[in-house]
């Protein structure tokens, strides 16, 4: 896409610190890092949301997070854990419309927190929450 400035830096248009690439994605340091070692992978090929992506694509994005996220624990990279997320769609705070995958190496006292509000459990009753899924579980079905 001509605007997309992840497809600048995959056409190198754009200069990145680049960690890994292969024939379907790459990753590279983002420019605006919550920790040192702040990743985002990302395909090659645009798609705005994550859920446009094929079964092959999204599933090689977090094969590579794994491998990234190995690599950072074995390197001198100050890493606890991490928080690896994707925020799909501008509501869900996507900033660049290109699906990407962040990971984000986290250690006591880095001061960042990456989390859920908890709603009311009264709110959703197992009863509510077997709905729900019976809702979603039968399109994941009609997907096989």
């Amino acid at each position: 896409m001509k605007d997309c400035i992840f497809c600048k830096i995959i056409n190198r248009e754009l200069p990145a610190s680049f960690i890994y690439e292969d024939e379907t994605c790459m990753a590279f340091l983002d420019i605006h890092p919550i920790t040192e070692g702040h990743a985002l992978v990302i395909p090659k090929h645009h798609q705005e949301r994550f859920t446009q992506l094929n079964n092959e694509v999204a599933g090689h994005l977090f094969k590579v997070a794994h491998k990234i996220l190995n690599a950072i624990e074995d390197s001198e990279i100050k890493s606890e854990g991490a928080n690896l997320f994707l925020s799909d769609g501008t509501v869900a705070g996507q900033e660049v419309m290109h699906s990407h995958l962040h990971i984000a190496p986290t250690f006591k006292g880095d001061g960042q927190r990456v989390g859920f509000s908890h709603s009311d459990p009264e709110m959703f009753p197992r009863k509510r929450l077997d709905e729900i899924a019976t809702k979603i579980s039968k399109f994941i079905n009609e997907q096989s």
